[in-house]
């Protein structure tokens, strides 16, 4: 039964039949470093068509997330609200939804529901998250990518499923939104990249990680060919930032080591390396020091 009030509009009634659709999802925000996940999901939605949208009056807190206004010659000519969409396209032989936009402020669990309620009416057979998270890893290896599910053999073979063992960390929307559909028997899975904590702009290079490892997953291709030319770009800037600065050499080299022997740091090793960097950093500056690579 569909809720009286529910916090979505579609655009089609009824809504179309869809083969075996898949649905990605990605928010910005909490769980979207360098904006490498909302990236992919964009290129993932291009030429796709709206099917739904989210009132952004009841999910928006505006004083933290404020529409941009333009103003032409001292008028005020409009809005632009931030909008949290699903899209619709066709790639290969199947369906693909991609739901993303600005991470709610605002009614988790509503919008949990009326997500699961858009699954069910689509026939959607699984779900992907996709994030972003800062971590102790060098931009000189290729970016690492971690993997939950909501049941065991469901990630591919080159994606570890952890960290292992029980972590409690503050949730983001999207995982909030992926436990209520996972409640339903939805199969979900989730991909997170991990981008250099020391990057403090665009990283093309866990886009395109993301674009790979989901369309492996998902049996699609999606081109990539621009962004690589941009995470060649990103890499040159850092490569140069790293060698004008002996401590950040340094510092990139130990991750490389860290890289190298382990495959991937432990979630402890992560956090004790981010944490001794950052307090490093913090005695160097009283000092004088530059700053590492941005």
């Amino acid at each position: 039964m569909l809720r009286a009030v529910a916090l979505y509009r579609v655009f089609e009634d009824p809504l179309p039949s869809l083969t075996a659709p898949a649905l990605v999802a990605a928010f910005d925000g909490w769980i979207d470093a360098a904006g490498a996940s909302t990236a992919a999901a964009a290129r993932m939605a291009e030429g796709g068509r709206t099917l739904a949208t989210f009132d952004p009056d009841a999910l928006c807190d505006y004083r933290s997330r404020r529409p941009v206004l333009d103003v032409v010659d001292g008028t005020l000519t409009g809005l632009t609200w931030p909008e949290l969409s699903l899209r619709q396209r066709r790639v290969g032989e199947r369906d693909l939804l991609v739901l993303s936009g600005p991470e709610p402020d605002l009614r988790w669990r509503e919008l949990g529901a009326d997500v699961l309620e858009l699954c069910l009416r689509l026939g959607v057979v699984e779900w992907v998250s996709m994030g972003s998270l800062p971590a102790a890893v060098p931009h000189t290896r290729p970016v690492p990518v971690l993997g939950t599910a909501s049941k065991p053999g469901l990630l591919p073979d080159d994606v570890p499923q952890g960290p292992s063992g029980l972590l409690r960390v503050p949730s983001a929307a999207l995982s909030a939104v992926e436990l209520a559909v996972a409640g339903s028997g939805i199969p979900t899975v989730g991909f997170y990249a991990q981008v250099p904590h020391y990057v403090g702009s665009a990283y093309p290079a866990a886009a395109i990680a993301l674009l790979e490892h989901v369309g492996r997953h998902l049996g699609l291709v999606f081109e990539v060919a621009d962004l690589r030319h941009a995470a060649d770009a990103a890499r040159e800037r850092l490569d140069a930032a790293v060698a004008a600065d002996e401590e950040s050499r340094a510092y990139v080299a130990r991750l490389e080591l860290m890289a190298d022997q382990q495959g991937r740091p432990a979630g402890e090793d992560l956090i004790a390396e981010i944490e001794r960097f950052l307090r490093q950093r913090a005695d160097g500056g009283a000092e004088g020091e530059r700053p590492g690579p941005t």
